[in-house]
């Protein structure tokens, strides 16, 4: 009988000790798959959502303020350098230590990289100077640097790791970061365990998921059915059920993105402004906002948001002018206008806004054809120069150079993010101005007048500043949303 008790009693304690250490599995759905979990091999921000749980930047930001990360601390040297002191005692996911050898191989391989290399460009050198030290050397004064180290592109590498596994090092990352790659099973979800040793605590979440689901009513679907804990982007048309729902909670802020239409500046007939200002002249943003945001974003009258320093506030929103339009068509050679393809992704707002543009333009002639491709083609295909018009978003940090130098400066062609091919040496001028000076006041010169011009010549027009935005569980805790949409879940716990 005494036996029995004791052998019933140890099962109770076992089972009471498995109930305390059940696994917590926190799963999230967005819109696209990564297309690397190489940090500096790609911007964009499906990827990046995944590499910043997988990697620690030497500079983290919390809101619009930089503080320490790997590096404890920065000193700016003189105007062309700057020492960053690197913390100690940081392993990898591999095992292997954090070392200032670790730190130099990841900057040099981030300055080179031709998706981050618009960021990095004016680094002439970096180089440890002793075990925990490594300095940046540019080659002019480079005012955004420090902000730019905390570019979830710029998370640090091991470079073992990376050499290692050379080519297919994307499929196989190796961080210092609060989680652990785990799987990857392509274009449905990528598995990511708790790093038991990081720097800062091991995080509460024991299993990270994120899920990829295309259509935004299958994300609210999700969340709704409890298959995922947290869902980003909820689409305008589910914000009421998310928001009334007991068991869910909509979270929703004004961002830092600008989602727009663009061209290819380089290809008839789009090489004609008059074209592109015709096109902008035919386009009522207000009905977007109504129709596809449901008043969940704001009509943009710049490529800059008001919250990004350097925002051109006497920029004001065009308004539709149809007559104006057909003029500046018949002005470029194009009375009865012409046929031309806009290319999306699987991504059910962007797919609404070209039905609009594809409506709208039909009023001045223009005959489009809608084609939709897979994200990772279609950022590809893009950087190839086959397109015509695009529709796509851009996340900068909050300033003017993050905002508009990879976007708009001619060295960017490509996928460093000017995708339109646009060349304007009077705003490559002042991106250059508004980068290598440290006076605030000049630099917000600088960008305001890039944004005028940018708007006078429309290589792409700025439709909407979007809300960011996301439904959760209300039994999740600690998850706040990002200023760049891309967002920290370390934080998170599950109740």
């Amino acid at each position: 009988m005494k036996k029995r008790f004791f052998t019933f009693l140890f099962m109770l304690v076992a089972l009471f000790s498995t109930v305390l250490h059940a696994e917590t599995t926190v799963i999230v759905a967005q819109g696209a798959d990564a297309k690397t979990l190489d940090p500096a091999a790609s911007n964009d921000v499906p990827s990046h959502r995944v590499t910043l749980q997988i990697y620690d930047n030497l500079v983290a930001r919390e809101g619009t303020k930089l503080v320490p990360g790997l590096a404890e601390s920065w000193t700016q040297v003189d105007p062309l350098t700057l020492d960053l002191k690197i913390r100690k005692g940081v392993k990898f996911h591999n095992g292997d230590p954090l070392t200032v050898n670790d730190v130099v191989f990841s900057l040099i391989k981030v300055k080179n990289d031709p998706s981050m290399m618009s960021f990095f460009v004016d680094v002439d050198k970096v180089e440890a100077i002793d075990d925990e030290t490594v300095r940046i050397t540019t080659k002019k004064p480079f005012g955004p640097l420090v902000g730019y180290l905390a570019h979830y592109g710029a998370g640090i590498l091991s470079e073992k790791a990376v050499t290692e596994a050379g080519k297919s090092y994307g499929q196989h990352p190796v961080g210092t970061g609060p989680f652990k790659f785990e799987s990857w099973a392509s274009g449905d979800r990528i598995v990511l365990k708790a790093n038991p040793d990081y720097y800062q605590g091991k995080p509460a979440i024991d299993t990270l998921i994120f899920r990829t689901i295309p259509e935004g009513t299958n994300r609210t679907i999700a969340l709704e059915t409890k298959e995922v804990d947290i869902a980003v982007d909820i689409e305008a048309m589910d914000h009421d059920m998310v928001r009334n729902h007991p068991d869910l909670k909509l979270l929703q802020k004004p961002a830092l993105t600008m989602n727009y239409v663009g061209f290819n500046t380089t290809k008839p007939p789009f090489d004609k402004k008059e074209v592109r200002q015709a096109i902008a002249y035919a386009i009522d943003l207000q009905s977007m906002v109504d129709a596809i945001y449901l008043g969940a974003a704001t009509p943009a009258s710049s490529p800059v948001a008001p919250a990004v320093f350097g925002h051109n506030k006497d920029l004001k929103v065009r308004k539709q002018d149809i007559a104006k339009a057909k003029e500046l068509l018949a002005q470029a050679g194009y009375p009865n206008g012409f046929k031309a393809k806009i290319w999306t992704n699987n991504n059910n707002v962007r797919k609404d806004t070209a039905v609009i543009l594809q409506d709208q333009l039909k009023q001045i002639g223009i005959d489009v054809e809608i084609e939709l491709l897979e994200w990772g083609a279609y950022l590809d295909r893009l950087a190839n120069r086959e397109h015509d018009m695009f529709l796509l978003g851009w996340t900068p940090s909050p300033d003017g150079d993050s905002a508009m130098y990879a976007v708009f400066h001619s060295k960017n062609h490509g996928s460093a993010g000017n995708r339109m091919w646009y060349t304007n040496a009077r705003v490559d001028e002042c991106l250059d101005k508004g980068r290598e000076s440290t006076v605030p006041e000049e630099r917000e010169a600088a960008y305001k007048e890039a944004q005028a011009i940018i708007m006078d010549e429309v290589p792409l027009i700025p439709l909407v500043w979007p809300d960011n935005n996301a439904g959760i569980q209300k039994n999740i805790k600690g998850f706040e949303l990002d200023l760049e949409n891309q967002h920290k879940l370390y934080p998170v716990s599950k109740e």
